[in-house]
């Protein structure tokens, strides 16, 4: 059975850091592509960060310079450190796993809130 977990949300101020933890289970983690999405209602899903296989990262560009998304292969883990936090982005984070190639193979964390007070 595959899950992926996902902590470290939480509530914090303006200018503040979290870090979100990816736990994986039920995957050959470093075949799959890890990447972060957050929602807020009324939105639809975006893509935050994108760690490849090999390491390769990608980054929307609200977060690019405050945000960085890392890989333990050896955990099973996928992370995103948040820095400068800003109002904006208040959202549920998700974590999903994508099998590298094959697209339509992924799964879903089931999300985990984070909020940012101005």
């Amino acid at each position: 059975q595959v899950q992926l977990v996902e902590s470290g949300g939480g509530l914090v101020q303006s200018g503040g850091s979290l870090r979100l933890s990816c736990a994986a289970s039920g995957i050959t983690f470093r075949l799959y592509d890890m990447g972060w999405y957050r929602q807020t209602p009324g939105k639809k899903r975006e893509l935050v960060a994108l760690i490849g296989t090999g390491g390769t990262t990608n980054y929307l560009d609200s977060v690019k310079g405050r945000f960085a998304i890392s890989r333990d292969n050896a955990k099973n883990r996928a992370y995103l450190q948040m820095n400068s936090l800003k109002f904006e982005d208040t959202a549920i984070y998700y974590c999903k796993a994508t099998l590298k190639g094959r697209p339509t193979s992924n799964y879903w964390g089931q999300g985990t809130q984070v909020t940012v007070s101005s």
